[in-house]
């Protein structure tokens, strides 16, 4: 048997994650969606992120821009504990709240470093955005690439 995690003595789940299949599907199509994309990241989430950075110095945010794929990259450096990743997640995840829309995907990944830096870096691909037209704005999202140098 393969543990999923420290302790596991079953191997296997108790059940699915069926009731939330509508909703993620919601999601997946609006990605799809031709120029759902908002622009001006940097006007629209930037200040959200410098507000919590100021008020969480757990990450210090070292540059942002936006890459050939309109996906507005944020790169930080951790400071808190070396090899921290619980700790690292549970900041960006709160960094993420202080811009996320109605519906969020988040995914976490373990990137080597290319070039310049060393080690490995986390990387959290992030969409957000609003899917219905009855929400406060048009439907429209975000694609986020958060970059964390200094964990591991």
């Amino acid at each position: 048997m393969a543990a999923r995690w420290d302790g596991d003595d079953r191997g296997l789940g108790i059940g699915d994650a069926a009731e939330l299949v509508t909703g993620a599907s919601e999601l997946v199509a609006a990605f799809r969606q031709s120029n759902w994309v908002a622009e001006q990241p940097e006007v629209h989430l930037l200040p959200h992120v410098e507000a919590w950075c100021q008020a969480d110095r757990r990450l210090a945010l070292t540059d942002a821009y936006t890459n050939g794929t309109e996906a507005y990259v944020l790169d930080f450096e951790w400071h808190g504990a070396s090899g921290a990743v619980g700790a690292a997640r549970a900041a960006v995840f709160s960094l993420i709240g202080s811009f996320a829309e109605s519906a969020t995907y988040v995914r976490q990944r373990r990137l080597r470093s290319d070039g310049g830096g060393s080690g490995t870096r986390l990387q959290f691909e992030v969409g957000t955005g609003e899917l219905r037209p009855d929400a406060r704005f048009d439907p429209h999202g975000h694609v986020v690439l958060i970059n964390v140098a200094g964990v591991l």
